[in-house]
């Protein structure tokens, strides 16, 4: 994780530092577990293939877990998330390279912090597009943080 940004070191066009995750048959089986998705084409493979997929599936929720991780650990310890969607676009397996990204859209004075608007995607290795996601993350100002109070 990273130390993060302030505000003021944000804003549109700025890129969200890639993130890369490689799931794994024991992730997607464990993460079926705590999340209590009993849907069989996560953690047995020869069931999934009765349903046409070639190996077992990365949960829709797991592909959101990974853009939310990448925002936050761009935005560092400070942030807050306020906002966040999703979509899933295309299946992945255990093994994909899957690497989030994105970019700042939009930023906005709020009180005493600042909102972060960002696009967010992950593609797998083969550059195709699984999930696209947006985020508005809070961020504190730093101005108000080195009490500064806006004078």
């Amino acid at each position: 994780m990273s130390a993060g940004v302030s505000f003021e070191e944000v804003a549109p066009g700025a890129a969200i530092t890639p993130l890369v995750k490689r799931p794994t048959n024991v992730q997607l089986f464990r993460f079926s577990a705590v999340t209590w998705n009993a849907h069989r084409i996560h953690y047995d493979t020869a069931y999934a293939h009765t349903e046409g997929y070639p190996d077992v599936l990365v949960q829709s929720h797991l592909h959101g877990c990974f853009l939310v991780q990448a925002v936050l650990d761009w935005a560092g310890p400070r942030a807050r998330l306020r906002r966040f969607s999703w979509q899933n676009r295309r299946f992945a397996l255990p093994g994909d390279v899957l690497t989030c990204s994105g970019k700042v859209t939009a930023t906005e004075v709020h009180d005493t912090v600042g909102l972060v608007t960002c696009e967010l995607e992950e593609r797998n290795q083969d550059g195709e597009l699984c999930a696209p996601g947006w985020a508005t993350i809070e961020l504190p100002r730093a101005t108000v943080m080195g009490n500064d109070h806006g004078a």
